[in-house]
């Protein structure tokens, strides 16, 4: 098992208070950020899709095209992206199409994750680009925002990994 960073671990802090803002209006508790190879923040968004009824509203879609917008340019290479659970298959494609160096992330999804759980998108060697993952970072708090939200939100549906 890879050492947990010091650097990982505050990004995925951030990642946590950024994540704190989506249950405002109804959508699943999910932060994510983009910064340069300096740690500068290029990019951030949570779950927006109910606010939005833009189902591509994810965390880590909306953190890039904040970055993209910020850096004037599509490709981030060098850049780290971190979020607070595993990525779907639409965002790991839109990672890998960003060019993304680094994922972080916390909590695994086996029902949907596109990092190692389910998929492995991120590091398919089919693809010209591969990602480098470190997940797993603040798991515990990262599972129990999801869990919590569920339990108050959705007491009929299971959350991730339920």
């Amino acid at each position: 098992m890879t050492p947990v960073r010091a650097a990982d671990e505050a990004l995925l802090r951030r990642a946590l208070a950024l994540a704190d803002r989506a249950p405002d209006t109804g959508d699943v508790p999910i932060g994510a950020l983009v910064v340069d190879a300096a740690g500068r923040i290029l990019g951030e968004g949570w779950n927006r899709r109910e606010a939005t009824g833009d189902p591509t509203a994810h965390a880590e879609i909306l953190a890039l095209r904040a970055a993209a917008t910020r850096t004037g340019r599509w490709n981030l290479a060098g850049a780290t992206l971190a979020v607070t659970v595993e990525p779907c298959t639409m965002c790991a494609g839109a990672i890998g199409l960003a060019r993304i160096d680094t994922v972080v992330f916390g909590c695994w999804e086996p029902k949907t994750g596109a990092a190692g759980s389910l998929w492995d998108v991120l590091r398919d060697r089919r693809l010209t680009h591969r990602v480098q993952v470190r997940g797993g970072v603040l798991e515990a708090e990262c599972s129990a925002r999801l869990r919590d939200f569920f339990a108050a939100h959705r007491p009929d549906r299971p959350g991730p990994g339920e």
